[in-house]
């Protein structure tokens, strides 16, 4: 069975932290995105929403003319 030294140890540690550092970041560039979409989105919904309030107060006028 093989012998694991402090070196190796050392060496499998810093490894370790090396990639639970590049898991953080591209956690962190995860939710900024994220975030930005939410955003975006929102954004879209309101103006989503107030095209359609606008359109439906013109069929309302155009049927309220014709009545």
């Amino acid at each position: 069975m093989e012998q694991w030294t402090e070196g190796r140890l050392d060496e499998l540690s810093r490894k370790v932290d090396k990639g639970f550092e590049r898991v953080d970041g591209d956690m962190r560039a995860l939710r900024s995105e994220m975030a930005s979409m939410q955003r975006t989105m929102t954004q879209g919904f309101i103006a989503l929403t107030g095209g359609m309030f606008a359109g439906f107060a013109v069929l309302g006028a155009l049927i309220a003319t014709q009545l």
